[in-house]
């Protein structure tokens, strides 16, 4: 991994085309790491969500895309796949003139597609961050597309490091495989959570306490596997007792064909994250 960049290099205007969930936890990071507030820009057409970053971050806001990136060289696109399309095709007369450094985080979008919408000959980064990114606990991985100087990979993986950890990713192909794996897969722990939660109930146990077992269960698993140096097959060999009672709902697991659901599952995300992409061409 690259090292972070000095707070200084944070002084550059960067603008954010976007303004919801992830774009915030991304500038809560950038000013933790000693960016300045008048020096983030953000564009968001919803009068609320602007209003909210304002006043939570003090940020110069805007209500539309071009006037946040009048004087920014870095551009942070946070906005649904679906709109991405027209919102470069809105800013590539400024894009020409200046030729950003461009930062992602559209799932399903190519680097191939956002420098064509942009006109051509645009540096891009493309990010696939998590939700737990929100408390600083996040997985990303990143691709930087031919051309794009070490600084901005470096000022690309600072951004997101302070919103957890970063991969970078050789082949961008392999960001869909990531978008699978960890930028769905919160969704993944969360409908095992709700199925262990409903299981406890139906073995008698009462709701609010089948819901605070299974949710530090959960949480302390976890702590196991980022914390501990014994990879994830061995944890699970030495809480199961032969015989007993976790072996058997392993084994219940297994013959429902659990791992096979879990490799068609993200097999499925996968698939979806390439239909996306011809989708919005």
């Amino acid at each position: 991994m690259t090292n972070p960049i000095a707070p200084d290099h944070f002084s550059d205007p960067i603008a954010f085309i976007g303004g919801g969930n992830m774009a915030r936890s991304l500038i809560g990071g950038l000013l933790r790491q000693g960016g300045t507030p008048e020096r983030i820009h953000v564009a968001e057409p919803v009068a609320p969500l602007r209003e909210a970053l304002r006043r939570d971050f003090g940020i110069v806001d805007h209500a539309h895309a071009r006037d946040a990136v009048e004087s920014a060289s870095t551009w942070v696109f946070a906005v649904k796949p679906q709109i991405l399309r027209q919102v470069c095709e809105s800013l590539i007369g400024r894009a020409q003139a200046v030729h950003p450094l461009v930062i992602s985080i559209a799932a399903g979008i190519t680097s191939e597609q956002i420098d064509r919408w942009l006109g051509g000959g645009i540096r891009i980064i493309r990010v696939m961050p998590n939700t737990p990114s929100l408390l600083g606990a996040g997985a990303a991985g990143l691709y930087a597309r031919p051309g794009v100087e070490p600084h901005g990979r470096n000022l690309a993986q600072s951004l997101l490091a302070a919103a957890g950890i970063t991969v970078w990713i050789e082949e961008e192909s392999q960001l869909d495989a990531v978008t699978a794996l960890s930028g769905s897969g919160p969704a993944y722990v969360f409908l095992l959570a709700e199925a262990m939660i409903a299981a406890g109930i139906q073995e008698g146990l009462p709701p609010e306490t089948a819901r605070r077992l299974a949710l530090q269960t959960i949480h302390g698993a976890g702590r196991m596997l980022t914390e501990s140096d014994v990879d994830a097959a061995e944890l699970r060999r030495r809480v199961t007792s032969p015989n007993g009672t976790t072996q058997a709902a392993l084994d219940s697991f297994e013959a429902g064909g659990f791992r096979g659901l879990v490799s068609q599952a993200i097999h499925s995300a996968r698939v979806r994250g390439v239909e996306l992409s011809a989708a919005n061409d």
